[in-house]
């Protein structure tokens, strides 16, 4: 019998899976509560993700897009850290889903109200295989880190929009404000549907 090569398809299983989900027009606590055991399952295993979206830079995290429906309705993207790299305090704008992949993440949750001021809340810590939800109900605001000193780390996210061609909000380490779009760290995404793999020997 001819081994399986199709290393992507648990990607693009995921994929299917989502928009499946997101195409039947369930609110917001429905996408996150049937989208969760996806994402659990997508993170328990690390072969499908290419290196070219796992890898580190030194002068910042990278955001990698992994797919984005056609009509914009969701995009997957890993995030890959280096030792200590961290993001700006920022917001979203969309609901969200986050497994950690590789590694581990500190979070740093903020609340921030229409005057333009951010108050820290509290922070946590997730490991490879845990998840988490955000958006503007649940909490928008925050801060990630890579919680690895010396090695890097790898998060996978579900976000409800085109995440890097969406208008948010960020806050530096000295509390300027600004509006900003993150765009992504490559200008190609994985080839998911080259199902030629599985018949090569």
């Amino acid at each position: 019998m001819t081994p399986n090569r199709d290393a992507i398809a648990p990607l693009r299983d995921f994929i299917v899976e989502v928009s499946r989900i997101v195409q039947s027009n369930f609110d917001e606590d429905t996408v996150l509560r049937e989208c969760r055991p996806l994402m659990k399952r997508l993170i328990s295993t690390h072969g499908w993700l290419p290196s070219e979206f796992a890898t580190p830079s030194s002068d910042s995290y990278r955001q990698y897009l992994l797919y984005c429906d056609p009509f914009e309705r969701f995009s997957v993207v890993s995030f890959v850290w280096g030792p200590g790299q961290k993001t700006p305090i920022h917001n979203h704008t969309v609901w969200g889903l986050i497994g950690v992949l590789r590694g581990a993440e500190l979070c740093y949750e903020y609340d921030a109200d229409a005057k333009g001021s951010v108050r820290y809340i509290a922070q946590h810590r997730l490991e490879a295989g845990m998840t988490e939800a955000i958006s503007p109900r649940l909490g928008d605001w925050h801060r990630v880190q890579n919680a690895l000193s010396k090695d890097s780390s790898i998060s996978v996210h579900l976000y409800g929009g085109n995440i890097g061609a969406l208008k948010r909000q960020r806050c530096d380490d000295e509390g300027n404000w600004g509006d900003f779009v993150s765009g992504y760290s490559a200008a190609i995404v994985p080839n998911l549907w080259d199902r030629s793999k599985s018949f090569r020997t």
